[in-house]
């Protein structure tokens, strides 16, 4: 995977930076992969997958998910 090194930066903006990573609970490398996805519009995979999940559930509504958790596991190994 490649890599960038920034050297020079301004102050204000490292300091943006190291906030928004201390609140994402992100290392500073990975805040800077996501503020630059953003900026170049190019969402993250979890982001457009959100995006379907909203989308989908705004077309069809939530299904009814109240069976019992053991109910479930039974019928997958049933499988």
């Amino acid at each position: 995977m490649p890599s960038l090194q920034i050297r020079d930066m301004p102050d204000d903006v490292y300091q943006a930076l190291a906030y928004r990573a201390e609140r994402a609970r992100r290392s500073l490398a990975q805040q800077a992969v996501v503020e630059l996805r953003e900026a170049m519009g190019i969402a993250g995979g979890r982001q457009r997958i959100l995006g379907r999940i909203r989308e989908r559930l705004a077309e069809g509504g939530a299904r009814d998910l109240r069976s019992e958790p053991e109910a479930l596991v039974r019928a997958d190994r049933d499988r």
